[in-house]
């Protein structure tokens, strides 16, 4: 799988970057709930900081970022309007979201030959985002830099203009134009 698709299967939620437990059964090529049977027959290898499990509210979010939050009494009908895809299915309460540090434990626990080249790939999807938000913040940081030593150019350049406006002045009137000799085409007279 590439990194770019398991890049687009990484969220974030409660300002930690996670994949979902149904994504991670996918990309493993097992059930979502043979992947959290595992998990639970290890649940000491899975602290907080590793795994938690979603609210109703965090699962909406993800869900439908743009619509407007569903009232209670409506998630009872989430199952008629999205029955075809797992992601969609309305037991938010019970899906569990993996940090970086879950996904790599996870390894320990499937231990079959697609689950370890994905755990692999998981990881270096988890490097390059990290790579490229330390690359984006040192941009955004020159950038911001750029702004402050430019911020003060405009300034100087007028300046510069006015004081090379007022020379060429000063020179044009120390001249005198009609006394000199013409050059260029003298017609006859």
């Amino acid at each position: 799988m590439e990194i770019k698709i398991i890049q687009s299967k990484i969220h974030e939620v409660r300002g930690q970057r996670v994949i979902l437990d149904f994504d991670l059964a996918e990309m493993y090529e097992v059930e979502t709930k043979a992947l959290n049977q595992a998990i639970k027959r290890n649940i000491e290898r899975f602290p907080e900081d590793f795994m938690f499990k979603l609210t109703a509210k965090e699962w909406r979010n993800l869900a439908f970022p743009k619509e407007p939050e569903p009232a209670i009494k409506d998630l009872t009908r989430w199952s008629q309007f999205v029955t075809t895809s797992q992601k969609y299915r309305p037991k938010a309460a019970a899906t569990f979201a993996f940090t970086e540090h879950g996904v790599t434990m996870m390894a320990s626990i499937l231990r079959s030959e697609k689950a370890v080249k994905m755990n692999i790939a998981i990881v270096r999807a988890f490097v390059a985002l990290r790579q490229f938000v330390i690359n984006y913040d040192k941009l955004a940081k020159e950038i911001e830099e750029l702004k402050l030593i430019t911020s003060n150019h405009n300034a100087q350049l007028n300046q510069i203009y006015d004081v090379l406006e007022n020379i060429m002045d000063e020179k044009a009137e120390q001249r005198k134009w009609n006394d000199r000799e013409r050059i260029g085409f003298k017609p006859n007279k």
